[in-house]
């Protein structure tokens, strides 16, 4: 009867424990190792490129579901070409109006094929505009013991071309391409 008893809790014990994995797990962006970047062609002659520095966010993965969200805020401020008239030009109402509009979110949810991320489909709001947008998943990985952090990780990176005008930035169309390639590399860590 005690062996019936301890192969019970046992198997309670374990049942609880797999309930347990199964919860999603919040995942806190890494900052040094999450970035936001954009890139357009200039005058058919060469790509102009830039990031911003300044960004936040989570993941929220249910790893035994295959389940997952994201959510990106960008500050707008923080763009940075390394050309500051060129930084300052991007922030005025020709561009980001980030007076006005002082950050950009990207709020999506992970599609998974075969167990892996794919697509993340969402809503970008970028000057006061939301819109879908799909990331598409270059890669996407979780470690069980992050190295640095002691903690589980998962990062990726995602990319999309948009269409500026669809946000209502036209300034310099047609001469400044329409298209617009953005990529977010994310970090994450267990919270």
């Amino acid at each position: 009867m005690n062996l019936k008893l301890a192969l019970a809790a046992a198997a309670a014990a374990l049942i609880g424990a797999t309930s347990a994995q199964a919860q999603p797990v919040t995942y806190t962006m890494d900052g040094a190792h999450t970035f936001v970047t954009w890139e357009v062609r200039h005058l058919g002659m060469s790509t102009s490129r830039g990031r911003f520095d300044r960004k936040s966010g989570e993941v929220v993965l249910d790893r035994s579901a295959g389940t997952g969200l994201a959510s990106v805020n960008i500050e707008m401020a923080s763009i940075s070409t390394g050309v500051a008239p060129f930084d300052n030009h991007l922030r005025s109402k020709d561009f980001f109006d980030v007076a006005t509009h002082p950050t950009a979110r990207f709020v999506g949810e992970f599609r998974l094929e075969g167990g892996r991320v794919t697509s993340v489909p969402g809503q970008l709001t970028l000057l006061g505009q939301t819109k879908p947008v799909t990331l598409r998943a270059t890669g996407f990985a979780c470690l069980d013991n992050h190295p640095m952090a002691r903690k589980p990780a998962c990062g990726g990176d995602f990319e999309a071309t948009l269409k500026r005008s669809e946000w209502g930035m036209g300034y310099g169309l047609p001469g400044i391409p329409d298209d617009v390639r953005l990529v977010i590399q994310i970090e994450a860590i267990a919270n």
